[in-house]
């Protein structure tokens, strides 16, 4: 008679884990994508919704349609892999892509216009986020738990590297929506959101280990609050305030910065005083987990000032030099950008793949060293480059995120007990969309700061050779470079936006406010401050990529997390003589629930326990320790 084997993490069939790869997978495709399709679709909703984002007073509204989305994902996601280990981490994701499609739902069919039709956007985005964090939050745990070890680096690869596409895919579609319909942008998500919340729901199913506990409510509340406070300061720090070029002498914004920071602190000292607590602080003392994670901070951080920066630089400098309208940039840039995305296809899940047989460590430092060459090779170029270097360094900058990002994801969700995969799969995700929020903050104030030092003087003594009155000049020329980044960066015509409210453009002849809001005056009056601000966030971006691969170099070699073995009758196996009256235990492989020592328990008709989970340190009794 065969013996019985019981699997407390579970081994799922074969058909079962490629659907519970490609359901999740497009559900992170959507939840990523819908972080960025927004940016390239901006000035057709905004114009759709009958508002000038641009408008004293209005900027606002445009910073939270980008960022809202951004900071719910960020300070949600641990708190919904914690939820998942509780609960169970399929009904927490399925009930994602329920909330998901709704929100979608709900933004296409925004009855309002004007300001009431921002806010209507700004918070169903915040509700659609809601949905995208459940989404992210388990879709890792769900794949850890349902492939062996030997291939969860290519299954976590197809779906880290989906992921990160997404994130550059949704620049490229929101441009072409746009172009048919503003409402389009959330239209697209119904019909796949609803048809993946039916899949979900009738296809996935619960084979990772719950562990019933108490919600850590004090935890929540403190972590969220203190995130989301500070995030929130680092987006009001890139507006101007008092005269400044940002807001970072606003006391608002300091005060906040101090309370954000304060909070999480006390935070950390909570979790540790707590029964159950909802961020597992325990396990940063897994060199593996806090090295990647550390990793993927750092990483999310340049990967995103890259993405803002490149999009300003094409829609603002390179494109109209060559010949495209503003109107036709932010659609052309995602074109342009594709190098990017195709780097990371490529690259995701063959390394994936090859971590799985070859480890992570060596190929995510690799991809690093990349990511961080091709920032160096950015620095390099002219503003007015040749497109093919800049495509070879977009290539170049994919292939090292998607060498990296698999690898990375699989050593940390490798690394940690089953009943932790929910808490620890938000935890990455903290990180990594945090990263991302932080990115626009930390950006776009190295390239203000970078902008405010040249671009005055600059712009002023442009405008007055073509007969700008120097009152007008010197006032357009002195207001926030903000103002000018944000004009770029949603296709509209830098110059047009600084004099049209004064009136001179109609005062002048023909000729020069023909040369004034051409396709060439803005850009090559810009080309040299902008470069400027572009040496300065790119050589911060390929330190912090250096940094991040020290911190996977440091991760260590073996980082899986490796189950109890526990036969219920003494036996002497291959291993060594583990008898004594508690029965047999044995540490074995994760991909191979219990590997050669399940094996061979089973070829002497022994029943099988896999006792997943558990800290093995405390864990194996003294006559065990050889094993290890």
């Amino acid at each position: 008679m065969r013996p019985a084997v019981t699997v407390e993490h579970g081994t799922a069939p074969q058909r079962y884990k490629w659907v519970a790869l490609s359901n999740t997978t497009l559900g992170v495709l959507m939840a990523s994508l819908d972080g960025t399709i927004v940016i390239i679709a901006l000035p057709a909703i905004f114009r759709g919704i009958g508002l000038d984002p641009l408008a004293p007073g209005n900027i606002g509204y445009l910073l939270w349609m980008i960022l809202g989305y951004l900071l719910v994902s960020a300070v949600l996601v641990v708190t919904f892999g914690r939820l998942g280990d509780i609960f169970g981490r399929v009904p927490m994701y399925n009930l994602g892509f329920l909330v998901f499609s709704l929100a979608s739902l709900a933004l296409s069919v925004d009855p309002f216009t004007g300001a009431a039709g921002a806010l209507w956007l700004i918070g169903l985005r915040v509700v659609q986020a809601v949905g995208g964090a459940m989404l992210t939050a388990n879709s890792a745990a769900i794949l850890t738990d349902a492939f062996p070890a030997e291939q969860r680096g290519m299954a976590l690869g197809i779906n880290q590297i989906t992921a990160l596409a997404g994130q550059f895919i949704g620049l490229l579609a929101g441009g072409l929506l746009a172009v048919v319909d503003w409402r389009a942008v959330f239209w697209i998500n119904v019909p796949i959101g609803i048809a993946g919340t039916i899949w979900s729901y009738r296809s996935l199913r619960e084979i990772g280990a719950r562990r019933p506990a108490r919600i850590d409510w004090v935890g929540n509340l403190t972590f969220t609050t203190g995130a989301a406070v500070l995030l929130i300061s680092i987006t009001f720090g890139i507006q101007p305030y008092g005269g400044h070029p940002t807001g970072w002498t606003n006391p608002w914004v300091l005060g906040g910065l101090a309370t954000g920071i304060g909070l999480l602190a006390f935070f950390c000292l909570l979790e540790t005083r707590i029964a159950e607590p909802m961020f597992r602080l325990a396990l940063f003392r897994v060199r593996a987990f806090a090295a990647g994670n550390l990793a993927a901070l750092l990483t999310a951080i340049a990967r995103g000032g890259l993405q803002f920066m490149l999009i300003i630089w094409l829609q603002g400098i390179w494109l109209p030099l060559h010949g495209f309208d503003y109107e036709e940039t932010p659609l052309w840039a995602g074109i342009y950008l594709l190098p990017l995305t195709a780097g990371f296809l490529l690259a995701g899940p063959l390394s994936g793949h090859l971590s799985d047989r070859f480890g992570t460590r060596a190929l995510a430092t690799g991809g690093l060293a990349l990511v961080a060459a091709s920032f160096l090779g950015l620095l390099a170029l002219p503003v007015n480059f040749h497109y093919p270097e800049f495509a070879a360094l977009l290539v170049l900058s994919g292939i090292g995120q998607g060498m990296f990002s698999a690898p990375n994801t699989s050593a940390i969700m490798s690394s940690v007990p089953v009943t932790q995969r929910g808490v620890a799969s938000g935890m990455r995700s903290t990180f990594q969309n945090s990263g991302t929020s932080l990115s626009i903050g930390v950006f776009f104030s190295l390239m203000i700061a970078g902008l405010a030092t040249s671009l005055p003087a600059t712009l002023s003594a442009g405008l007055q050779a073509q007969g700008v009155p120097t009152n007008v000049a010197a006032g357009a020329a002195h207001l926030p470079p903000v103002s000018t980044l944000f004009a770029a960066f949603l296709g509209a015509n830098p110059i047009g936006h600084l004099l049209e409210p004064t009136g001179v453009l109609a005062q002048l002849p023909a000729p020069q406010v023909s040369v004034l809001t051409g396709t060439r005056f803005f850009p090559q009056l810009i080309s040299a401050p902008f470069h400027h601000g572009l040496v300065i966030v790119f050589t911060a971006a390929a330190i912090m990529a250096t940094i991040a691969a020290l911190a996977s170099l440091l991760r260590g070699q073996g980082s899986t997390h490796r189950p109890l073995i526990a036969p219920t009758t003494p036996h002497r196996s291959r291993h060594g003589d583990m008898s004594g009256g508690r029965g047999q235990w044995g540490v074995g492989s994760q991909g191979a629930v219990g590997g050669d020592v399940r094996e061979d328990l089973l070829d002497k008709g022994e029943d099988v326990r896999i006792l997943d989970g558990v800290d093995l340190p405390l864990a194996l009794p003294p006559a065990a320790d050889q094993t290890r």
